[in-house]
């Protein structure tokens, strides 16, 4: 049986994909989203996962949020679709997740500081999360963790 990889996705360009092995709960791979002027690289997306070969990947499910404009909701659909659509074409089994359930799973609310803050916790000996900006990294590990915990067990 192959060992459990999760691909946890914090979807958009200022998203993340991490890599989380259960068995080596101390380890984490975390990156952020690649980008081709300022859009999704779903080509190096699919690359970086056919790499990793996860046996499961756990996405968060977005949608747009108030007081967006038309032009950043599109972008960001469009960032959400083809990171979703990689995964599905690569034939990774997958899981949507919301923010509410699986911040809910960690007692998070929504603050950034907070979920970055847990994800230091958790990978102490990892320089992926030491930047403010590095919340969305964080996400990304935590939603997959979230898998491994949750998800696998079922």
């Amino acid at each position: 049986m192959t060992e459990p990889c999760i691909l946890g996705i914090d979807p958009g360009a200022s998203g993340a994909l991490s890599f989380y092995f259960p068995s080596h709960p101390e380890l984490i791979a975390v990156e952020d989203a690649p980008l081709v002027a300022g859009e999704i690289d779903a080509a190096q997306v699919a690359r970086r996962i056919e790499q990793m070969a996860p046996t499961m990947a756990v996405i968060e499910l977005v949608g747009s949020m108030p007081k967006q404009g038309v032009s950043s909701t599109f972008k960001f659909g469009v960032a959400y679709g083809a990171v979703r659509g990689v995964v599905a074409a690569l034939g990774v089994p997958t899981h949507l997740v919301t923010p509410s359930v699986w911040k809910k799973h960690f007692r998070l609310d929504s603050d950034k500081e907070k979920v970055r803050a847990l994800a230091i916790r958790y990978w102490p000996t990892s320089q992926h999360f030491e930047r403010k900006k590095d919340h969305g990294r964080a996400e990304a590990a935590l939603i997959a963790r979230y898998g491994a915990e949750i998800l696998l067990s079922r």
